[in-house]
Order: C-alpha cells, then sequence, then structure tokens
C-alpha cells in the first residue's frame, strides 16, 4: 500500500476551496482510498466555545496566545487520524489584530507533520465576485488591491512551511469553470 498522506489545503476566501475539496474527496474515493477533511478553523472553534466564543469570525480577534493554544489542541486531534488520505482544509494566515499571524506555525507543522502542501489561488476579480456572493460569513471589507496582497501572503507563509517541513508546495489556479482541472493537478501533485 502507498505511503498515507496528510495533505495541507490552503486558501483565501473566495478561492473555490470548499467546492475543489468536495471534488478531490470523490477522486479519492474512486480510486479506493480512505480520506478525511478536516477544517482546521471548526477544530478550533469547537475548543473555543467552551470557553465563550459564540462566533467562529471571531476567532482571528482572540489574542495570539490564545490561537496558538487554540491551534496545539486541534493539531493534535488531526495528527490522531489514521485516514489513507487525511486533508487539512485552513488557511496560511489569519488577519488578526496584532497582524497576518500563520495559520500552520512551526508549532503546528511539528505535530501534523504534512506530506504535502497545496496552495489554491484564483484570478483577484473572480475572487471578489465570490467573495461578494457569499453572505454567510462575516467578512471584513473587501477590495482587489486587498485580495491581491493575501494571495501574496498565502504565497510566502505556505512556502515557508514547505521549507521548514521539507514537503513539497503545488499551486494551483481554480479559475472559473476549471475546477476538474484544478482537481486533476492536485491529485498528481499528491501522487494519486
Amino acid at each position: 500500500m502507498a505511503e498515507n498522506k496528510l495533505v495541507v489545503l490552503v486558501g483565501i476566501p473566495g478561492v473555490g476551496k470548499t467546492t475543489l475539496l468536495s471534488r478531490i474527496v470523490d477522486a479519492i474515493k474512486d480510486r479506493d482510498r480512505s480520506v478525511c477533511v478536516i477544517s482546521f478553523g471548526t477544530l478550533m472553534f469547537e475548543v473555543a466555545k467552551k470557553s465563550g466564543t459564540d462566533n467562529r469570525d471571531k476567532l482571528r480577534k482572540l489574542p495570539v496566545s490564545e490561537q496558538q493554544r487554540l491551534q496545539t489542541i486541534a493539531a493534535k486531534q488531526i495528527a490522531e487520524r489514521t485516514e489513507q488520505v487525511v486533508i487539512v482544509d485552513t488557511h496560511a494566515f489569519i488577519n488578526s489584530p496584532e497582524g497576518y499571524y500563520p495559520g500552520l506555525p512551526d508549532h503546528v507543522l511539528k505535530i501534523i507533520k504534512p506530506t504535502n502542501f497545496v496552495s489554491v489561488s484564483a484570478k483577484p476579480e473572480e475572487i471578489y465576485n465570490r467573495r461578494m456572493k457569499d453572505s454567510t460569513r462575516s467578512r471584513d471589507k473587501i477590495t482587489l488591491a486587498n485580495i491581491k496582497k493575501e494571495l501574496d501572503i498565502q504565497s510566502g507563509m505556505i512556502s515557508a512551511c514547505a521549507v521548514i517541513t521539507g514537503s513539497p508546495v503545488k499551486h494551483v489556479l481554480n479559475g472559473e469553470g476549471k475546477v476538474e482541472a484544478a482537481t486533476e493537478k492536485i491529485m498528481g501533485a499528491i501522487g494519486l
């Protein structure tokens, strides 16, 4: 049997991660591999709720020390997973009041030991349009300049993760109507 994979998939809001993840999971199951997708933020929120945080979007406003504590707990839960392919759905950074905080700092990477990183992006105009249609989340003001900056920060953060862990990173453009092509690129990058 091929080695198990722990794939960290990052993308700023609006790149189409949710749709892409659905297609990736189907493709992995078609190859008779066990798979699970874990939302890092959801795990953190489940723990934070016990301390009184009542909205997931408030996580990024917590002090960095509290975010670090929540990240450690979530990472330990992820490390316990036994599926053949574990996909961690997360963000490369959190725009906190203290600045851009890494979504995958060294202490998290050491716990989860990722085998692969995938950085999903899209054209800034596509991201802008997708965000404008999403009324389910409480987001900061959106501008094309901010989206371009977020894409740059994501690229830098995920590249640093690859350097720290020695695991490869695949940058994938998830253009409008191109989800199948993006899925195939990701499947090839993770060796499936």
